[in-house]
């Protein structure tokens, strides 16, 4: 649609004769902006423009486009969105999944939760949406975030999680004129409804067992009564501290986690044939069994790597665990999988900070992370049905229907 540069030229208005048309007019020229707006987001993905021959070899390229029906304030219209050939394209100012164009503050506050700083924003606004907005006035908007952050760390909790997988991931943040690695601490339950949901964040300076027992009493205070599995990673006195707030929880240390501390002391052309006997031992039918293998991977390795096996059999309980559940519970306790592929994400929105300037900052950052990513997990996890059944025979006075 061609605007008119005199908006109020006679002969331009003429052409309306009711308001219905005004109202059409508005609509097709909103719907003609926002295809404006995502040409040009798609622009900023793929690196080049459209019709450029930076394109060719770049390995991504626009792949057409789909229809998709809108409401705004002037009514319902259809726009044409563009794709890109990897399906990688996330439209900011239209996103997937919802019907409506964001607001310039919700699309601000998507573009920082998508990594990108205060003055990266600005640049953007001005660049691809032809807004012109303030350093100042985006920060204003993006502090809004941190009451939003406040309100869900203290939200209540439901008293049950069946599941609840545990761990930390390491950032950059300025401390007293020094930039020095603190820890996110992250805990993911899954609930009776075999939802996930992220159960809140605390960052603390490194991770460490007596930090995990202030985050489980802060989970114990917002309503938590009973957790029936954790699952962990190997952090000397993490057991000992879910006992001690959870006394009745299972205890599952990732055993993926124990590969990786054990390759640490296997020479680098010894280590492809050292995992592949490892297999034998988590991958065998019964914790019986699993003991047979352990002693004759004990035979074979252990006067090489000795300490790689005491590792093992100190942690034996708790690295055997899962063999006390069906093979449906077992393939997601077993290992922090769940909760890593949670923290790869968060690295994905968080790649462009280098460092954050202080706590508050690295919280905002993580908790919009958390948002975007949240918003697939509204599916209970799969074979859900089954598990909860098993879940309930196991734990019959536990869980309460």
């Amino acid at each position: 649609m061609d605007i008119p540069k005199d908006f109020l030229n006679k002969e331009f208005l003429s052409q309306f004769k009711t308001e219905e048309d005004v109202s059409k007019f508005l609509t097709d020229l909103h719907a003609k902006v926002l295809e404006q707006m995502l040409e040009g987001e798609m622009d900023s993905h793929l690196g080049y423009e459209k019709h450029s021959s930076e394109g060719t070899n770049s390995g991504n390229s626009r792949n057409g486009k789909y229809p998709k029906k809108i409401r705004t304030h002037y009514g319902e219209s259809v726009i044409e969105v563009p794709r890109d050939r990897q399906g990688e394209f996330e439209p900011t100012v239209v996103p997937k999944h919802q019907s409506r164009g964001l607001s310039i503050e919700k699309l601000v506050i998507s573009l920082y939760a998508k990594g990108m700083s205060v003055s990266d924003i600005e640049e953007e606004m001005k660049e691809i949406y032809g807004i012109s907005l303030s350093t100042s006035a985006i920060s204003v908007i993006t502090n809004k975030v941190t009451q939003a952050a406040t309100e869900w760390q203290n939200r209540p909790l439901e008293s049950l999680y069946l599941i609840v997988w545990m761990d930390g991931i390491v950032f950059k943040v300025r401390d007293q004129g020094k930039v020095i690695n603190k820890t996110v601490y992250l805990c993911v339950g899954l609930n009776k409804e075999g939802i996930k949901e992220v159960l809140g964040m605390w960052v603390g300076k490194s991770e460490s067992s007596s930090f995990w027992t202030g985050v489980l009493t802060d989970l114990k205070a917002r309503g938590v009564e009973d957790i029936l599995v954790t699952v962990t990673d190997n952090l000397n006195g993490f057991t000992d501290s879910i006992k001690a707030v959870f006394p009745n929880a299972t205890t599952q240390i990732c055993v993926v986690h124990q590969i990786r501390n054990s390759c640490r002391y296997v020479v680098w052309k010894e280590k492809k044939e050292f995992t592949s006997d490892l297999k034998n031992i988590y991958n065998a039918p019964t914790k019986e069994s699993a003991a047979s293998e352990l002693d004759l991977f004990d035979q074979k390795w252990g006067k090489k790597y000795p300490y790689a096996i005491r590792s093992w059999r100190v942690n034996w309980e708790e690295l055997t665990a899962f063999f006390d559940f069906p093979v449906e519970i077992r393939k997601i306790i077993y290992t922090t999988n769940l909760i890593e592929n949670l923290n790869g994400k968060i690295r994905k929105y968080t790649r462009n900070k280098l460092s954050f300037p202080n706590d508050d900052a690295l919280k905002k950052a993580v908790f919009l992370s958390l948002t975007e990513i949240q918003k697939s997990w509204d599916q209970p996890i799969w074979n859900w049905g089954l598990i909860f059944n098993q879940f309930l025979t196991i734990f019959e006075n536990r869980i309460q229907v």
